[in-house]
């Protein structure tokens, strides 16, 4: 939830690097997923600037030539430099997992599983059938901006004798003050992030990802998320997350100088034009939260709630202005507003290329929500980027006390895989 990690809605999440290709995905036999939905598919029409979205999503086609293709038509090519899901628009929906490899998978095992899983995630990208173990639970839906993205656990390097292989800033991340973690549900050798527009295709992408893990790597832990459905408002926006609050003001865009330097790992080999991501699970206290006055939660974060705008003045992109007090001689920005705390300039410049997503998975015991934030930062290195800020946060952001982190993990997210490629080959084939 931090300043240097938040993540933006279509008009400002970086997009420069890797752009969506607008296609209608074909199965094999050349009938497109959404032609066989017939004219209840091309009723989910989003106009273009200044278009709205179609009035009866059953019955109604696009008239407007400039309107933006059906939500579902949206294709993200797998391959490329960089692992698709890190630079791409947030989907609306997300499900993280891990697994861990079963005793004697090994080296060879994990490449042919690698092997496997891309081959897999490239052709659902393209809205195709996923061939082997294909369930047919997406059967009538487009690729849905549908990304794949795969990362190496430390653990993964010990089982399949690689530890010579393993990159320095991957070591387990270190405990922080107010950490209430379930081990059971953090780390794993192999993480996979898949991100869609729609429910049913990332969780038919998941679900084939685990069946053909059959023998090799068994499901650890898995969790679903949500974000704000494209075209869901007016105008392209910052989106919000469960506190209400504007999340995202402040990510790391492509045009900035330092960019890649902040994101993209330059070495070892096997993982140049790679990155390191950071998953948490942010469970927040909503019930203490909503109890606050809204002048009150103002002050915690240090922006107004209704349009995100710093306390020290200005709109949603001006930026925060540290130093500046009120009449009565206070500062503005409190000393333990989450933006101060935070800040790039408060912490040697730290920053990460935050995709996080919001989750509720019903009631706990206590009868309290479980729901929150679904964390998600790439960075060149953890040490430099995401270690020093939490440590800061965990000891002096008023909004760690509406907060408890109860997961964690830390991966090595290896570069794109070229066409016919994996991902993760020069590792396991170097």
């Amino acid at each position: 939830m931090d300043e240097t990690n938040e993540t933006n809605e279509t008009a400002t999440t970086p997009t420069a690097t890797t752009t969506a290709t607008t296609t209608t995905a074909t199965t094999a036999t050349g009938i497109s997923r959404r032609t066989l939905l017939g004219s209840a598919g091309a009723g989910l029409a989003l106009g273009a600037a200044g278009g709205t979205l179609a009035a009866n999503a059953a019955t109604t086609r696009r008239t407007d030539a400039s309107a933006a293709p059906a939500l579902g038509a949206t294709a993200i090519p797998f391959h490329g430099p960089h692992q698709a899901g890190i630079l791409q628009p947030q989907q609306a929906r997300v499900q993280l997992a891990a697994f861990d490899l079963a005793d004697g998978t090994g080296r060879d095992g994990l490449r042919t599983l690698m092997r496997t899983w891309s081959a897999t995630a490239a052709l659902l990208a393209e809205g195709r059938p996923a061939g082997e173990h294909e369930n047919q639970i997406a059967l009538d839906a487009g690729p849905c901006s549908l990304t794949v993205t795969f990362g190496f656990g430390p653990s993964l390097f010990d089982r399949t004798g690689l530890t010579d292989r393993r990159p320095a800033a991957l070591t387990p991340l270190p405990d922080f003050p107010g950490d209430a973690l379930d081990r059971a549900r953090g780390d794993g050798d192999l993480w996979v992030q898949i991100g869609a527009d729609d429910a049913l295709v990332a969780f038919h992408a998941l679900r084939v990802l685990q069946r053909q893990a059959t023998g090799l790597a068994s499901l650890r832990w898995q969790m679903s998320g949500f974000h704000r459905t494209p075209g869901a408002t007016a105008r392209p926006m910052t989106g919000r997350n469960l506190m209400g609050q504007v999340d995202g003001t402040n990510n790391p865009k492509p045009a900035d100088p330092d960019f890649a330097a902040r994101v993209f790992a330059d070495g070892p080999d096997w993982l140049a034009g790679g990155s390191y991501t950071v998953v948490r699970r942010i469970r927040m206290l909503l019930d203490n939260w909503e109890s606050l006055p809204t002048d009150r939660q103002e002050r915690v974060i240090g922006r107004r709630k209704s349009d995100g705008a710093p306390l020290s003045g200005g709109g949603e992109s001006t930026p925060v202005a540290l130093d500046a007090v009120n009449p009565d001689g206070t500062l503005a920005i409190p000393a333990d507003a989450h933006v101060r705390v935070a800040a790039p300039a408060a912490n040697g410049g730290a920053a990460m290329l935050r995709r996080g997503f919001s989750y509720h998975d019903g009631l706990l015991p206590d009868g309290s929500l479980d729901a929150g934030l679904l964390f998600v930062a790439f960075q060149s290195d953890p040490a430099r980027g995401f270690v020093p800020v939490q440590r800061k946060l965990s000891r002096g952001d008023g909004l760690s006390r509406f907060l408890r982190h109860e997961a964690s993990g830390l991966y090595a997210v290896p570069p794109g895989a070229p066409d016919g490629g994996y991902v993760g080959q020069a590792l396991l084939e170097g």
